[in-house]
């Protein structure tokens, strides 16, 4: 049926007091309900905003690292540290660094957090130490103790792994404790902590340092020192491989072992400490101890 203009009329005007509201406050909630829509939309991209930022922030941190050579991690090292660090028998070593341990796998799995690639540089103790702070290289790790001396020239993550001084004799030396030490001829690796302590404990001319430790251990058995102050776990890889040496039941001293670097070089100290941290949480750096040192 056709309508008049009447109909239509009443329509229009019937409806809104059919609904019990006025016409404006229709048009009041139409307006506060588009606000209310706007303003969740603008929450909605600020904080994806926000989050990007973050995201931002973190590869930025990552990517403004400065390193000895660009995109590249350089350790310094001295490889004649089993179980820490040795040169590989197969010439390829951990994922083709030439060098095999604890120290290098730590240090490859923290180049992999930054994106860098791992460089492995091979010298004696001493050079490796002075290497971070010359800018030959970026961090080292060979085995390293924080000390108050080495605090002064470089700084360090936090600690990775628990080392403990041992004293290696032949078997059947008169040597049987550590209060034996006394006026023997003691074999040390030049510029180690252990170095250090048998100096203090006993003067330096009680003190043979050598280059490395297996040269120490070599003049161990042929009779030109009495006994070598080492590290543990290298000091059970050195009796292992030379029959007739045994290591003592006291320890000398129990310290900590950190990754060092430049005094000034913060922005990779907080880094490292970071992926340190993640490879800790996650159980990385001691399943790598583990694959190297008993837990017996």
């Amino acid at each position: 049926r056709s309508r008049g203009l009447g109909d239509v009329y009443k329509r229009q005007i019937i409806r809104p007091y059919q609904t019990g509201r006025e016409p404006q406050s229709i048009l009041f909630e139409e307006e506060a309900n588009k606000m209310k829509k706007f303003v969740a939309l603008l929450l909605a991209v600020l904080m994806v905003a926000s989050l990007c930022a973050c995201g931002q922030k973190d590869t930025q941190t990552a990517s403004d690292i400065k390193t000895v050579t660009a995109g590249k991690l350089t350790m310094s090292t001295n490889a004649q540290f089993p179980p820490y660090e040795s040169v590989a028998d197969d010439g390829k070593g951990y994922e083709g660094t030439g060098f095999e341990g604890i120290d290098i796998e730590i240090a490859y799995a923290l180049a992999q957090k930054l994106g860098l690639e791992l460089v492995v540089d091979d010298m004696d103790f001493d050079s490796a130490l002075s290497a971070v702070q010359t800018g030959k290289s970026d961090i080292v790790a060979a085995g390293v103790t924080v000390t108050p001396e080495r605090q002064n020239t470089m700084c360090f993550t936090d600690s990775y792994a628990n080392g403990v001084q041992v004293v290696i004799v032949k078997e059947g030396s008169d040597i049987k404790s550590i209060d034996d030490l006394e006026g023997k001829q003691i074999g040390t690796q030049r510029g180690t902590t252990g170095y250090s302590y048998c100096i203090d404990d006993y003067g330096e001319d009680s003190v043979v340092p050598f280059d490395d430790g297996a040269t120490a251990v070599q003049n161990l058995l042929a009779g030109k020192v009495d006994c070598v102050v080492i590290d543990k776990a290298p000091a059970q890889e050195y009796v292992k491989a030379n029959a007739g040496l045994t290591i003592l039941d006291t320890e000398y001293a129990n310290e900590d072992y950190a990754i060092g670097m430049a005094k000034d070089n913060t922005a990779l100290q907080e880094a490292l400490n970071k992926a340190l941290a993640e490879l800790k949480a996650d159980g990385t750096i001691q399943s790598i101890i583990d694959k190297y040192i008993s837990a017996k």
